[in-house]
């Protein structure tokens, strides 16, 4: 057998196409309605055999396919959150999916592809491949995003998540062009060796791949197509794309700038660090205006974006683990988040603020498990958005960014008025009407499992970063 092809490491991203063929076939075979609608529990059930798959994997750091793909602690933790962030995705989807007449088995094997193309991407040691992997889930998302035909909102959204994500792809492939041009090589460590020296073609090409990047996760000033795509696309959508896209962005931008322009850093680092104040300044301002919950959270979706780039611009084994350490638990609080939008969205048909109005009396428990994730998001103990933010500022302030951390703490503070207004209504607003809401099996339960989730990775931490410091650490071996 060639050592270099090793089916072992491979296996979770093949199930998870697996499963995705499995939706296909089911889907094709059955038009019954109510059967269709248990593509979603299949997908669900089939996203553990790519789970546990992952378990033989833990503690490796190997590569395999002729250097191109690697696994090591890094790579396990982010196909892991990746699997995680498209169980729940699924979970909430059920109602939402039927209700609007989307077609159900496009929408998951859709995806579910978009989750193959993430997990390939979290082990890329090289360009092409990063690069391939990148477009492949991208592509779904376009799809995902332009899935509702009927709806002009989702229509204009697609199309402009489209044009400006092929101009994203096409910097970022320019930027690796130069690179290969200067090193004669797509391996990201052989770059960090060969192009030492730097010159104007590695800061061109460093500028490149920011932009190329940069929109992935959203970074200002390529953040313009959040809002609008957010508010556009059915709301399991974007609470897909607010998590699993934003992750493999930085888990790309952790293998670019960590791996491949390792020997560059007082080049780009500087740049990460200016471009993290003014995007989390931007998102968290931005989102002060907002009357549409969703919009809401796309802008805070941005300001998050900037405190995880101040991790990457200190970029040291301690910010690695603080920044996979965020990243767990913003997944997890902003699915819980998205799961409860998703839920009174479906009662009220409305994504507005006014929608929020005296829903405690309404629906005690939905609002109660939503107030909680918000509170997570502004940071409050003990929820996990408190504990990860708390250890990211750490780690960011330990390298010495002491004026970095303290604009990410104002913007804290400023971050907490807006998330208090959508609080403040559910709880303090006269109620538009009496009427109580009833909330789908399947949409409590991927609110219930977010929120709980997202509590426990506040209150036992220890393993969690324990788990992400070694993954941290693994990636300066």
């Amino acid at each position: 057998m060639n050592p270099q092809i090793n089916l072992i490491h491979v296996l979770p991203e093949t199930l998870v196409l697996a499963v995705a063929i499995i939706v296909i076939i089911g889907d094709i075979w059955s038009r019954r309605r109510d059967t269709r609608v248990n593509l979603a529990y299949i997908a669900i059930i089939g996203l553990g055999a790519p789970l546990l798959a992952l378990g033989p994997l833990v503690g490796r750091n190997e590569v395999s396919y002729y250097g191109t793909y690697v696994i090591d602690p890094m790579a396990v933790f982010f196909k892991a959150l990746f699997i995680l962030a498209a169980g729940v995705t699924l979970l909430l989807s059920v109602d939402y999916v039927r209700d609007r007449g989307i077609a159900p088995g496009e929408y998951y094997a859709t995806m579910l592809f978009a989750t193959f193309g993430f997990m390939f991407l979290a082990s890329s040691r090289e360009l092409i491949t990063a690069y391939v992997s990148l477009e492949m889930a991208s592509i779904s998302l376009y799809v995902l995003v332009g899935i509702m035909k009927t709806d002009q909102r989702a229509a204009e959204a697609a199309l402009k998540y489209l044009l400006m994500g092929a101009m994203s792809s096409a910097a970022f492939l320019y930027g690796m062009v130069l690179l290969y041009g200067a090193t004669g090589t797509t391996i990201l460590p052989q770059i960090s060796t060969k192009i030492a020296d730097g010159g104007p073609l590695a800061s061109v090409a460093i500028a490149l791949i920011v932009a190329g990047i940069g929109f992935k996760i959203a970074v200002v000033p390529f953040h313009l197509w959040v809002p609008d795509v957010y508010e556009g696309a059915a709301t399991p959508t974007t609470a897909f794309l607010s998590v699993a896209s934003k992750a493999a962005g930085f888990a790309l931008a952790v293998r670019v700038f960590g791996q491949g322009l390792a020997s560059l850093t007082d080049v780009w680092a500087p740049l990460l660090a200016v471009l993290a104040a003014i995007t989390m300044t931007v998102g968290n301002v931005a989102a002060l205006r907002q009357t549409n919950v969703k919009r809401m959270l796309g802008y805070s979706s941005i300001g998050q974006a900037g405190y995880v780039l101040m991790a990457l611009a200190a970029f040291s084994p301690e910010t690695a683990s603080g920044l996979m350490y965020f990243l767990l638990a913003y997944v997890l609080t902003n699915l819980g988040a998205f799961a409860g939008i998703v839920a009174i969205g479906n009662a009220v048909r409305s994504d507005d603020l006014a929608a929020y109005r005296g829903l405690s009396r309404r629906a005690g428990w939905l609002s109660l498990f939503t107030t909680l994730c918000f509170l997570s998001l502004i940071g409050m103990p003990p929820m996990g958005g408190f504990v990860s933010k708390f250890y990211l500022f750490l780690t960011v302030f330990q390298q010495g960014m002491v004026w970095l951390v303290l604009i990410a703490v104002l913007n804290t503070a400023i971050a907490a008025y807006y998330y208090i207004k959508v609080i403040r209504a559910m709880y303090f607003a006269a109620p538009l009407n009496d009427a109580p809401i009833a909330t789908a099996g399947s949409t409590q339960a991927a609110l219930w499992f977010a929120t709980v989730a997202t509590i426990l990775v506040g209150i036992v931490a220890a393993p969690f970063i324990q788990f992400t410091d070694a993954a941290g650490r693994a990636l300066f071996r």
